[in-house]
């Protein structure tokens, strides 16, 4: 799902009742696909705005790290996993927000940076990576479900950042696995003494 997809489902439920999309743990098997909605239920205009321009900043970066369709997949893959992952906190009884969602699609960003050719952008992707570790760890999860911060009108729930960059990074994981297995079998085969002689190298007469 794109950016602009995702700003434009947000904006349409703003205009109803939060209880119809949010993500309710007590709910979580009766009606799964609020794991996906939860996401984009806001509990002010303020809330919104803020995700919103969280979401610029995602979709600029995928931009600039040429994120892949397999990148894409990830993040698709490690949305509703993003809110399962708030069951670790079960007196989370309801949460809505983008943060999480976007917080594992700059872990996605950070990972295809790192892995681009050029050094300087490889450096940009290894710190984004480690700030946004830095960033969930000083955020201290495991102290409480919710935490309020100065000159916000809504309560913050931290669990969903670390449960995003988590849940993508384990969805970059299991689609890039199988290449890399192929690779180093691929690898160790060409280099491989007891491989028959037509599949070695010969040197030329």
């Amino acid at each position: 799902m794109s950016v602009l997809t995702l700003c434009a489902a947000s904006f349409f439920t703003s205009t109803q009742a939060p209880s119809t999309w949010d993500w309710q743990p007590a709910l979580a098997l009766q009606q799964p696909w609020r794991s996906v909605t939860g996401a984009l239920v806001h509990w002010s205009p303020q809330h919104l705005g803020l995700n919103l321009m969280g979401a610029a900043l995602v979709g600029l970066l995928g931009w600039r790290s040429g994120v892949t369709l397999r990148d894409s997949l990830a993040w698709l893959l490690s949305w509703p996993l993003t809110h399962w992952g708030l069951m670790l906190q079960p007196e989370l009884l309801h949460y809505g927000g983008l943060s999480g969602v976007l917080h594992g699609g700059a872990a996605i960003a950070a990972w295809r940076l790192s892995r681009q050719a050029d050094a300087r952008q490889r450096w940009v992707g290894r710190l984004l990576g480690a700030g946004l570790v830095l960033k969930c760890l000083s955020e201290t999860p495991w102290q409480g479900a919710l935490q309020r911060v100065e000159g916000f009108d809504f309560a913050l729930a931290p669990l969903a950042h670390s449960s995003g960059v988590l849940s993508a990074g384990l969805m970059l994981l299991l689609l890039n696995l199988p290449a890399a297995v192929a690779s180093l079998s691929s690898s160790s085969s060409s280099s491989d003494p007891s491989a028959p002689a037509h599949d070695r190298p010969t040197r030329p007469s």
